[in-house]
């Protein structure tokens, strides 16, 4: 078991099956020693978090959505790194999208559920570059999306 997989135990996160593209794209594209990873939508085990945060949901809710978020990227990561998460040698950057409503301004709060976990599960190599940006609604009606750029040996 490398590290990864002890710490992914640790915090109690079993990977699930990567969600498959939902329109005409592939879920990953690897280019030389990076992996670009198409945006993951708030999908977990109980479905999609939807709705618009500022409006209906708060920021921990938020937070909480981003995290479903990270585990999707990392399961689509373990999937490009052929089932060893030890060959990540960097998490480059993140992008994240929120849906909210005009007035809410804590977009990064909200998107610091993925890169809290990125650093729990990877450590210093999980710190990373980073946008987070709002819009009035996302694909599916999904409360937050994040795609992802990593480094592999």
């Amino acid at each position: 078991m490398s590290d990864i997989d002890a710490r992914l135990a640790a915090l109690g996160i079993s990977l699930p099956e990567p969600v498959a593209p939902a329109a005409n794209y592939v879920p990953f594209v690897i280019t030389g020693t990076q992996v670009f990873i198409s945006g993951q939508v708030s999908i977990g085990p109980d479905g999609l978090v939807a709705g618009t945060l500022g409006q209906d949901i708060g920021i921990e809710e938020g937070q909480a959505a981003a995290r479903l978020c990270a585990i999707n990227l990392i399961s689509q990561l373990n999937v490009a790194c052929g089932g060893d998460l030890s060959r990540v040698t960097r998490v480059v950057k993140l992008g994240g999208f929120v849906s909210a409503e005009p007035g809410f301004t804590h977009i990064p709060q909200v998107i610091n559920g993925c890169s809290d976990l990125m650093v729990e599960v990877f450590g210093d190599i999980g710190r990373h570059a980073r946008s987070a940006v709002s819009c009035p609604v996302l694909p599916l009606g999904a409360l937050v999306e994040i795609d992802g750029i990593f480094e592999i040996e």
